[in-house]
């Protein structure tokens, strides 16, 4: 079974947990945790069991899916969930017709068989949402989403996908495993400088995409995958239209980070951030500096900073060296 951390994903605090939990639990009080920008959401499942709620919000429709397979509190049958698990499976005995994902994904991001699959088992969930509860619809799709993922012909993201020879038949229907905790979950999918304008917390943790890398583009075939909208593709990564396109990964990103902070009403900010905006990858620097979020905290509370070496997401092409990830502790005084 997938565990929430069994995914690719570019800035995932995966490997720093142990670290960011530490700060939090020592320079933090408080019941309610607000993870503004959650994306794995591996943050929220590690600080799930020292709180009473947890907020949690991502504007992917991906990533909300995951929340509610993992963290919703809708009940859901685990004979339900194992029927569909070996009927997926038996699908790959089966001579499946042509669908969207095989005929747009077969031999570029999936082989062509683990194409069909994919498609197949998309198309059966949709017919079945009428039988399916919101959580077992959640699991099972978030199961597909984590075992297209290991299979996925791809350094890790979906901006392109590997040109290689012959891609390997891999595809296995795996179930994800449902979090078990005692904290209530409050799952949201929102522009998160909206969002802060009707949301108190104690802790607000913050994780917002600093790069011109908009996650909506990176992960499309996931976003695609989960909306099943069926839109026609374009370019040689096979993209849909445009949409869902963050500020943070914009030039505008100090002055939307200025009033999200503005904004929040918690007791606590903590930040994370690192020190790519001298990256050698155009895409790799960062839209706002170290210096400018030390400045816009300080100006909401007293500010300790924090620091640790950490190597940084690459794909092959960037080079960076001494790289850093850095935490910034706000207390409000609210």
């Amino acid at each position: 079974m997938y565990h929430i951390s069994n995914r690719r994903y570019t800035g995932s605090k995966y490997k720093l947990l142990d670290w960011i939990e530490e700060l939090i639990l020592t320079h933090c009080e408080g019941d309610v945790f607000f993870d503004v920008f959650a994306g794995t959401g591996v943050v929220s499942d590690r600080m799930k069991k020292h709180y009473r709620r947890m907020i949690v919000n991502d504007f992917l429709f991906s990533n909300e899916i995951i929340y509610n397979g993992f963290f919703g509190d809708g009940e859901y049958r685990e004979a339900v969930l194992a029927d569909y698990k070996e009927k997926f499976r038996q699908f790959a005995e089966k001579d499946l017709p042509e669908n969207y994902v095989s005929e747009n994904f077969g031999g570029k991001y999936f082989s062509p068989k683990d194409a069909l699959l994919i498609g197949e088992i998309r198309e059966t969930l949709a017919s079945s949402k009428g039988v399916l509860s919101d959580r077992e619809y959640a699991i099972l799709l978030s199961s597909l989403i984590y075992s297209m993922d290991k299979v996925a012909n791809t350094v890790g993201h979906y901006d392109a996908y590997r040109k290689i020879g012959t891609i390997a038949d891999r595809f296995v229907f795996e179930l994800i495993e449902p979090e078990q905790t005692d904290a209530g979950f409050t799952i949201y999918r929102e522009d998160a400088n909206e969002l802060v304008k009707k949301v108190k917390a104690d802790i607000a943790f913050i994780d917002p995409p600093y790069n011109s890398r908009q996650y909506s583009r990176f992960y499309h075939v996931l976003e695609n995958i989960v909306q099943w909208k069926k839109p026609v593709l374009e370019g040689t990564a096979l993209k849909p239209p445009v949409e869902n396109m963050s500020d943070y990964c914009r030039n505008s990103a100090p002055k939307v980070f200025a009033d999200l902070i503005k904004n929040l009403d918690v007791r606590y900010i903590v930040v994370t951030y690192n020190n790519t905006y001298h990256s050698k990858s155009s895409s790799s620097r960062n839209k706002i500096t170290l210096e400018e979020i030390r400045e816009i905290l300080e100006a909401k509370g007293s500010t300790e900073i924090f620091e640790k070496k950490h190597p940084c997401f690459n794909a092959g092409k960037t080079e960076f060296d001494d790289h850093k990830e850095f935490v910034f502790i706000t207390e409000t005084g609210t």
